[in-house]
């Protein structure tokens, strides 16, 4: 039986796509407590049901696809530009195609602008009721009004007309960066991505036995499954040690490993993939926010997930991307890596910064890894030492040497040098990700 959490967060999806919602409706509706309500229409914000705009209210918007999340809502540019609605409030959960700058004269706006656009525009009445009839939304900037008439019309069409104080440059930037993030957040590998749906995932009751359990195993050729309560909550996770030596008649509730740890669907894979690593983990079962089974995901799929996003061009650029690029193989030394400092990776002072030096020795550390073993690699443990600062501009050599390397872990030392001189030292742990 579902919870109340459950079932307000199921009538959120089933509302229409621009509906209004409030904490005392949702109460009333479903008979529910406000407090309730109100935690339930926050997780619906943080899954992106839901949006609340100030003056406006909170809407029910359309959950965007994956691949198409670079697209924006209208409720989304107006908490962006920290803008007001002046008019057609009932279209906020649209989303837009593209937004240009009004400036140009009307003849060009019109040669230019699509239905579903946003025209990002100062104080020109005139601009704004053409984009209006043209099917395009209006964010008019400087913090400037709009006229009756234009209000009336996109009230009547459900098209956004949006205010704010910034001007036409700063508000193009700001969606540009929104923009870019949203691409970056695309490309990060979730469990949700990778995992087997509960269809198609094997599990095991408390109640059930021993006998029942290597049943399953010869029937699926699996080693391992969830132990779940009648409702699907995850209680426990039994494998082929835990029965070793179990008379067959004996619970599974006596056997299993009682809490186990667990991910979530919206948990990032390299999260998932580090808790495995560390805690010894070959099947991670994947919850809901409640704690009902949602699926699994195995240590191979894992492995699958990493190797294919390598692969995987990227679409927007973190810091650890820019590090990246500009890492080269010595031509001489294929483990030995060649380093460029540029004005991205710089602290305050101008020198390379902490975070992105740390980026630089764990991912020459992976490569080096990958010379000597195919595989993934996870660092554990960094100590650095510092001789002097890297100054903006600077080519740095990278000489990783492997210490000693067992099965499953590789200390390796790191030497950095720049003209001819050694600036930096770093002892690196790393833990080997195998099938």
């Amino acid at each position: 039986m579902s919870t109340k959490h459950e079932q307000i967060l199921r009538h959120i999806e089933e509302l229409a796509v621009g509906e209004k919602i409030s904490v005392r409706q949702i109460a009333r509706a479903l008979t529910v407590s406000e407090g309730t309500a109100y935690r339930a229409i926050k997780e619906a914000e943080n899954n992106k049901l839901v949006n609340t705009i100030e003056r406006v209210g909170t809407v029910r918007i359309e959950k965007k696809k994956k691949e198409n999340i670079e697209r924006l809502t209208f409720a989304e540019v107006v908490n962006i530009v920290d803008g007001s609605v002046l008019g057609g409030s009932g279209g906020l959960h649209k989303t837009l195609t593209k937004f240009l700058i009004g400036a140009m004269q009307l003849d060009d706006i019109r040669r230019y602008i699509d239905a579903g656009s946003l025209l990002i525009v100062g104080n020109r009445q005139k601009a704004h009721q053409l984009a209006i009839s043209e099917g395009a939304a209006v964010l008019v900037t400087g913090g400037f009004d709009t006229t009756d008439e234009v209000k009336e019309l996109a009230n009547s069409l459900d098209l956004p007309v949006i205010t704010t104080s910034y001007d036409s440059f700063t508000v193009a930037t700001m969606l540009n960066r929104a923009i870019s993030d949203q691409m970056i957040e695309k490309d990060i590998l979730l469990v949700e991505d990778i995992q087997h749906p509960l269809s198609n995932t094997s599990t095991l009751f408390i109640q059930e036995t021993v006998g029942q359990f290597n049943e399953l195993s010869r029937k699926t050729s699996h080693s391992a499954f969830p132990v779940i309560e009648k409702n699907g909550k995850v209680v426990g996770m039994v494998t082929s040690k835990d029965v070793v030596g179990k008379q067959e008649s004996e619970p599974l509730g006596k056997v299993m490993t009682a809490s186990p740890i667990t991910a979530t669907g919206k948990m990032s894979v390299a999260s998932a993939g580090h808790i495995m690593v560390w805690e010894g983990i070959d099947l991670l079962p994947v919850v809901t926010e409640t704690g009902l089974l949602d699926g699994v995901i195995s240590r191979q799929d894992v492995l699958k997930a990493f190797q294919l996003a390598q692969r995987q061009p990227q679409q927007g650029q973190t810091i650890d991307d820019i590090v990246k690029n500009q890492m080269h193989s010595d031509t001489e030394n294929p483990q030995n890596v060649i380093f460029e400092v540029v004005p991205q990776m710089t602290n305050q002072l101008g020198s390379l910064s902490y975070g992105a030096l740390t980026t630089l020795l764990a991912e020459t550390g992976n490569r080096a890894i990958k010379l000597y073993k195919r595989g993934e690699s996870v660092p554990e443990n960094l100590s650095v030492y510092f001789m002097r600062h890297v100054q903006l501009g600077s080519k740095v050599t990278v000489e990783p040497q492997i210490l000693h390397m067992s099965r499953r872990v590789v200390k390796m030392d790191i030497s950095l040098y720049s003209e001819g001189e050694m600036i930096g030292k770093a002892l690196v742990t790393y833990q080997l990700l195998e099938r």
